[in-house]
């Protein structure tokens, strides 16, 4: 285990030492499952005070980069990487990023165009049937006309969301967790007060249809024109929304 133990400036001591053990676990010097130093140890060896180890530990903690154990054998170790964690700090960023207009609807619709395509096109090849099922279940509760618009968006996420774990591709369900979980939830958002369901669960079918066909060209395809929807009714429900619509609805 390698740690770099040299002087600290003094101004926020604990997450110096955070950001310390932080990098020597991404760099590979501190391995999964290895034990930390104790409490008394990193003190001594940083020249800190152990309330302050504590913080740093607690930071590391809440990043899941390490956990804790209990009795005789325990300690602090190394965790794992869990990639549903680290996509949600991103997927947090992203969702304030697009809640103060950093990204437009074009730069949205083009990411998710061109990412989300290679998930369809990959889908076509190593879908199973449990992922058309859960898709199917997800058009079922679109289509119910008791489901709330919320309901209704939540419902989507899914439908999405098993479309890319259809793809069987780790590196890509993680690439693809913050449009997931963070652009279709804003769009939706924006969308639901003009869009008609009707039609999003027509271009839902047809893009499960060519998946169950293995037709990735056709999948594609439809994934386009679902985009396309989607980026018509976002520009309809900006400009309801404008200074100039405001004022002619209130005449």
């Amino acid at each position: 285990m390698v740690l770099n133990y040299d002087t600290v400036v003094r101004t926020g001591i604990a997450k110096q030492i955070a950001d310390n053990i932080r990098q020597a676990i991404l760099n590979g010097d501190l391995k999964v499952d290895e034990r930390l130093p104790t409490e008394e140890e990193l003190a001594k060896r940083f020249g800190i005070s152990r309330p302050t180890v504590r913080e740093a530990l607690k930071r590391l903690a809440a990043q899941n980069l390490i956990r804790s154990r209990r009795g005789p054998t325990g300690g602090n170790f190394v965790s794992r990487p869990d990639p549903e964690g680290l996509s949600k700090t991103i997927t947090g960023a992203a969702t304030l990023l697009v809640g103060v207009g950093a990204f437009d609807i074009d730069e949205i619709i083009a990411a998710r165009m061109e990412t989300e395509a290679v998930c369809c096109r990959l889908a076509c090849q190593n879908r199973e049937d449990e992922h058309l099922d859960i898709m199917t279940a997800e058009i079922a509760v679109q289509r119910d006309r008791a489901t709330t618009d919320e309901d209704f968006c939540a419902s989507d996420v899914r439908f999405h969301r098993a479309l890319v774990d259809a793809s069987a591709n780790g590196p890509l369900r993680l690439m693809m967790y913050t449009v997931i979980e963070a652009f279709i939830p804003i769009t939706n958002m924006i969308t639901f007060k003009v869009r008609e369901r009707q039609r999003v669960v027509e271009l839902h079918e047809a893009l499960i249809d060519a998946l169950r066909r293995r037709d990735d060209i056709k999948a594609v395809e439809q994934l386009s024109v679902l985009l396309d929807y989607l980026k018509e009714n976002y520009t309809k429900a900006v400009e309801a929304r404008s200074p100039a619509a405001e004022d002619k609805n209130a005449k």
